[in-house]
């Protein structure tokens, strides 16, 4: 297998590059997060420090279990 932190999640022919397998990953993870807080009256403007850090997180161990 390749390396999953270079694989993209729209992979094309001419690859010039694009958004990764982790960027896609952690962009779905960020949307549930944050749709999750707004529903507990949390504090989305806290995206930055917490969510998305916590979304790469979440991405990455998604990448693992993909390789296990």
């Amino acid at each position: 297998m390749t390396n999953p932190n270079k694989e993209y999640a729209f992979p094309v022919y001419e690859v010039t590059g694009g958004m990764t397998l982790r960027d896609y990953f952690a962009a779905k993870a960020m949307q549930g997060l944050i749709a999750a807080d707004a529903h507990d009256g949390g504090c989305v403007k806290c995206g930055d420090k917490y969510i998305a850090p916590l979304a790469y997180e979440m991405a990455d161990d998604m990448l693992k279990a993909r390789t296990e």
